[in-house]
């Protein structure tokens, strides 16, 4: 198919999660709410199958030629008509989708062609993806004054 997948030793055939995640961004001090497609590594699927809270309304299983089509992407028709897939999407697909070909025994969470929407779903904890952090002298640990002395 691409050299993008050869080269990151992924075939268009092989197994991959997908979800559907409410994150938010701030504009002009605002809070909104957006629907991003995430590819999700079989390490965080297992911990929201154990029912860890998760701001993924729902997962489905693809194969990564179903959403990566002639280099381009193509939304799964589960898909909100208003959802976006994340930055850096194909980059992290490649990479979560090796973590399914390193254990496989993931993939009988989610069967391939499969959709799973009873997670511990919240978004109390809000992802607000376009946060910038400012870094500060007041973010240095103090220290106890003996700590570097020989005592």
């Amino acid at each position: 198919m691409t050299t993008t997948l050869t080269q990151a030793g992924v075939s268009p055939d092989d197994y991959c999660i997908f979800g559907l995640a409410t994150c938010f961004v701030r504009e002009e001090g605002e809070t909104k709410e957006v629907q991003v497609i995430e590819p999700i590594p079989s390490a965080y699927l297992e911990t929201m199958i154990k029912g860890v809270e998760t701001s993924y309304k729902f997962a489905c299983a693809k194969t990564v030629g179903e959403v990566f089509v002639d280099d381009n992407l193509q939304k799964p028709d589960n898909f909100p008509a208003n959802s976006q897939f994340c930055e850096n999407f194909v980059e992290i697909m490649l990479a979560a989708t090796r973590t399914y070909k390193n254990k496989p025994s993931a993939k009988d969470f989610i069967p391939l062609g499969e959709e799973k929407s009873d997670f511990n779903y919240s978004v109390q904890r809000k992802r607000i993806l376009n946060t910038v952090k400012k870094v500060s002298d007041d973010d240095n640990v103090k220290q106890h004054p003996n700590t570097h002395k020989l005592l």
